[in-house]
C-alpha cells in the first residue's frame, strides 16, 4: 500500500481507515513488514522487521513515532525458497528510493547481466524481488525515468523469466510514488485465488492518492484499479496524477 498526501501526519493517520483492513492481511502476509517515507532531507528511509506485522510493537512505534506525507507499506508472504530473514524483507533501496512487489519470477537468474556484478555483490538477499528492484535501480541509474524504468524491467522479465505470477511493484522517490500492475492470468496463483487476486486500485481523496493490493473492499466509483501494464505516478506536493501506459 501506498500515499501520498498534501500535509505530513503520522504515519498510522497518514493512512487512517485503511489501515487495519491492511493490517489484517498479516495473518496470511506473516513473514514480515517493511515502511519507507520520505525523511525530510531529501532522501528515503526504511525500516522493516522479518515478523508478523500486527505482532511487532517496532511497528507500532513507527506507526504513531514516524511524521511523514508519503510512504509504502508492505506486509511479506514469502516464496518458500526465500527464507524470512531481514535481507529479504521489503522494502529494498538506499537513501534515494525504496522499493516493494507483490508476486514472484522464476528464474531470479534472468536479470544478473543487466544487474551487473557490483549491485549483485553488494545486495541484502537473495529474493527474485530485490533482482527485480535492483535492475530498476539500474536503469535509472542510467538516466531512464522511474516509470519507463519499471515498465522496460517488468517487459524484460515477461521475455525471460520461465514463468511468472505478478510483476505488481511500488517505488518511493523524494519526488513521489510510482506503482505497476501486470501479472500472469494462467498462472497457478490466479488459478487458486481467482482473476482479481493481482488488482492494483487507487483512490484520489480531496487530501491524499491511495494505491493499494486487494484485500479489501475497494469499490468504485471512489476506487479506480489501475490498468494492466500502466504504471502510475502521484507527485508530492501537488498530488497531480498520470497513468503512464506501456
Amino acid at each position: 500500500m501506498g500515499v501520498v498526501a498534501r500535509r505530513p501526519q503520522p504515519l498510522g493517520d497518514l493512512f487512517a481507515a485503511d489501515l487495519a483492513p491492511f493490517l489484517a492481511l498479516a495473518c496470511e502476509h506473516s513473514h514480515g513488514w517493511g515502511a519507507a517515507f520520505p525523511t525530510g532531507h531529501g532522501t528515503v528511509g526504511s525500516v522493516k522487521e522479518p515478523v508478523r506485522a500486527d505482532e511487532s510493537a517496532r511497528f507500532r512505534s513507527v506507526l504513531a513515532g514516524r511524521d511523514c506525507d508519503a510512504a509504502l507499506l508492505h506486509l511479506r508472504m514469502a516464496s518458500p525458497q526465500f527464507p524470512v530473514t531481514a535481507g529479504n524483507t521489503h522494502p529494498f533501496g538506499d537513501e534515494r528510493m525504496a522499493f516493494v512487489h507483490n508476486g514472484d519470477f522464476h528464474s531470479p537468474g534472468c536479470l544478473d547481466d543487466v544487474i551487473g556484478a557490483p549491485a549483485l555483490g553488494a545486495a541484502e538477499g537473495d529474493t527474485d524481488s530485490e533482482r527485480f528492484y535492483l535492475a530498476v535501480r539500474r536503469r535509472i541509474d542510467d538516466g531512464v525515468r522511474p516509470p519507463e524504468a519499471i515498465a522496460e524491467t517488468a517487459a524484460l522479465i515477461r521475455g525471460r523469466a520461465a514463468r511468472f505470477a505478478s510483476l505488481n511493484c511500488m517505488l518511493l522517490t523524494p519526488e513521489a510514488v510510482y506503482a505497476y500492475t501486470a501479472h500472469d492470468p494462467h498462472s497457478e496463483v490466479v488459478g487458486r485465488r481467482g482473476p482479481g487476486y493481482f488488482a492494483l486500485s487507487y483512490r484520489v481523496d480531496d487530501d491524499k492518492v491511495l494505491v493499494a493490493s486487494e484485500g479489501w473492499p475497494q469499490d468504485p466509483p471512489r476506487w479506480s484499479v489501475l490498468p494492466e501494464g500502466h504504471v502510475l505516478e502521484v507527485a508530492r506536493g501537488s498530488l497531480s496524477v498520470r497513468v503512464h501506459p506501456f
